[in-house]
This record gives C-alpha cells, structure tokens and sequence, in this order.
C-alpha cells in the first residue's frame, strides 16, 4: 500500500479494471488481473535498483557499501528471476518505477498501452 502502488491501482480503477492484491505466484506481484492474465509491478526505484541512469531516487547511500551493494544487487537478480518465472508461467509483466510516477499521465497511456496488449 505504498503511494505509488495506490496510484497505480486508482489509474487501473479508472480505466476500468478489476484486480487482485497480495496473490500468490512468483515474488508476490503488487496487482494481478487474472481476466488479462497480467500483472503489474510496482518498484521504488532504491530497494529494486532502477536501471535508468538517469532516476536519482536509485543512488547508492554514501556509507556501509559493503552492506547495501549485495542487498541491492540481490533485490534486482530476485526480481529478474520472479519476472521471468511470472511470464513462463504464462502471464504478461509490466513493472511501474516509482520516479515515473510523476508524470500521470504518461503513465496512465503506458497502462493502457499495456493492457491493449
């Protein structure tokens, strides 16, 4: 119930859509449609390491790297693992970043792009 995750969830509630939450399939996806066979995951951008070199919100903390680098870097290989274990299994994956949540409306045409699939 992080904010993004509220507001991807109102945006897919907008567009019509019905979803389950807390399901139980690979990495316990944050939104599932089961009627679309697709599944939304929402990350912040620090704890599931957005690729984009560009999203400040993914910067290493200044101190204890020897602790946060392999914590991270296991969150990202977890994820890529569960991703791909969700599409075997048959299901379409979009994963939401938290830093592009600040452009709604972008988002919102990604969604439905998404869902148009």
């Amino acid at each position: 119930d992080t904010t993004p995750e509220l507001e991807v969830r109102s945006v897919l509630h907008q567009l019509g859509c019905r979803f389950a939450r807390r399901v139980s399939l690979p990495g316990k996806p944050d939104i599932m449609m089961p009627a679309r066979r697709s599944i939304v995951m929402v990350h912040g951008c620090f704890w599931h390491r957005h690729p984009d070199r560009k999203c400040a919100l993914a910067r290493l903390p200044k101190s204890r790297l020897d602790f946060w680098r392999p914590k991270l870097e296991a969150n990202r290989l977890r994820d890529e693992k569960n991703q791909v274990e969700l599409e075997t299994l048959g299901w379409a994956v979009m994963v939401v970043w938290e830093c592009q949540m600040k452009d709604l409306e972008s988002m919102t045409r990604r969604i439905r792009r998404f869902l148009d699939k």
